[in-house]
């Protein structure tokens, strides 16, 4: 039987970029969704350092973002791969491991980090790590948001704040991270777009789930209707 292609999927495709670190794709993401209509599907991470960027969209801007992203990797020194796959079909996009998990789980709370600056510092080591985020929590006024592994003995602290305290907590977090062990690489995102924000790590410490809305109930009392007994009846 032939497969006849759906109009809806015809001018959509798959966008993919892979660096080896996690700033690194974060930054990538950030510029593939600010430079084309494109829609951010989530993070692969398949370790030894490897994360994948995905994207989806019309097939132009899914080029186009890829592009950018593939310039923005390069320029980190981190580019490993990209590729484009035009038209998917529904069963790729379903056993694939897209990970819009995170995203939907997100959608159902409110973030207190939303819309604040993002600050990434990313080492080889986990002491390494710590150490630089309490330094960089005791530096400037900023909240550390999460933790993220990749494998190959990176890990990445996110911080969030206003930019500027973003900027000077990264910093001293570096020379920390390179005075207990090894620092990787560091990414700032001054406004990330709301995409950006369903897929990035958050703890659920700062998740605010919404409550039910409790409405006062009045009951009435029940009128008490006294029957009487049957001698109680004149014949």
């Amino acid at each position: 039987m032939a497969y006849i292609p759906d109009p809806s999927l015809t001018d959509l495709a798959l966008g993919m970029v892979s660096t080896q670190s996690y700033p690194a794709i974060v930054g990538t993401a950030d510029m593939m969704l600010k430079s084309a209509g494109v829609v951010l599907v989530g993070f692969e991470k398949i370790g030894g350092g490897h994360c994948t960027a995905i994207i989806r969209g019309k097939i132009a801007d899914v080029r186009l973002a890829v592009q950018a992203g593939a310039e923005t990797a390069e320029q980190f020194g981190q580019l490993v791969s990209t590729c484009i796959i035009p038209r998917p079909l529904p069963n790729l996009e379903v056993i694939l491991p897209i990970s819009s998990r995170m995203g939907n789980l997100l959608n159902l709370s409110y973030s207190l980090l939303k819309g604040q600056a993002v600050g990434l510092l990313e080492t080889r080591g986990f002491p390494a790590m710590v150490g630089a985020a309490d330094v960089m929590l005791k530096t400037a006024d900023v909240h550390l948001a999460a933790y993220e592994t990749i494998g190959a003995g990176l890990c990445t602290a996110i911080i969030r704040g206003n930019v500027a305290d973003v900027a000077l907590a990264i910093e001293a977090g570096m020379y920390e991270a390179e005075r207990i062990g090894e620092f990787h690489s560091l990414m700032i995102v001054p406004r990330p777009l709301d995409d950006m924000e369903m897929v990035l790590p958050l703890h659920e410490c700062w998740l605010q789930k919404p409550e039910p809305v409790r409405l006062p109930v009045k009951l009435k009392e029940k009128e008490r209707v006294e029957i009487p007994s049957y001698k109680e009846v004149e014949l």
